[in-house]
């Protein structure tokens, strides 16, 4: 066994290093420890290599950082050209709440790159260029965009934080909740837990889809230059 493991590690060693191939580990670490364990030496601990050799393909940390970005936003699907700009609003967000439930880390980051690359290009001009489709402005498409992106990062940081991931971990929590809780001292919390969260075939995954159908009811094309 001893033997069939070095002899792994070393074609792990052996295997080029690449930009892609960098990134992608960067990208695992994060997704395991958060970025605040990121580091030029804790992927190159990841790909069996030292430290220096990263620099080959990345300039640094921040580099590291714009390609990870670039690679999120390569993993969203891009709005379809064949469906209104609902439908298209509808698939884009969809897939990048399971993107960023993947790669948590990536929220706060999505938008502070000063560099980004061709994949954040072409995902943002693809979004405006389904919202233009449908009637926006200029103005009302920003307006769109912000508003959309918005309540999905912010929808994305609330879901990750939730001491829950799955109706038994939910059904747990909320027993927990009612029995820890003074008896009809929060009546509408209990009400909510017990009338609502426990019922029977609850998805808190609803409450993404009920929140993004008010916001695109809301807006309107406005057929202007």
């Amino acid at each position: 066994m001893r033997e069939s493991g070095k002899a792994r590690r070393g074609a792990s060693q052996r295997a080029p290093l690449s930009r892609e191939r960098v990134i992608r580990t960067a990208m695992a670490v994060a997704d395991e420890k958060g970025t605040a364990a990121l580091s030029m030496r804790a992927v190159a601990k990841q790909l069996g290599v030292e430290a220096m050799s990263l620099y080959h393909h990345v300039a640094g940390r921040e580099d590291l950082l714009d390609g990870m970005v670039d690679a999120v936003f390569g993993e969203i699907d891009l709005p379809p050209r064949d469906a209104d700009w609902k439908g298209a609003m509808r698939h884009r967000a969809a897939s990048a709440r399971a993107v960023l439930r993947r790669h948590p880390w990536a929220v706060a980051l999505l938008d502070s790159r000063a560099q980004p690359g061709p994949a954040t290009l072409r995902h943002h001009d693809a979004v405006l260029g389904a919202l233009r489709a449908g009637g926006f402005s200029v103005p009302m498409a920003a307006h769109a965009v912000s508003l959309i992106d918005s309540y999905l990062y912010g929808f994305v940081i609330q879901e990750s934080s939730l001491p829950f991931s799955g109706a038994a971990e939910l059904e747990e929590v909320g027993d927990a909740i009612l029995r820890e809780m003074p008896a009809d001292a929060y009546p509408h919390l209990a009400e909510l837990v017990t009338e609502h969260a426990l019922k029977p075939g609850y998805d808190y995954a609803e409450e993404f889809t009920f929140g993004l159908t008010l916001i695109l009811d809301a807006l309107h094309p406005d057929e202007g230059p």
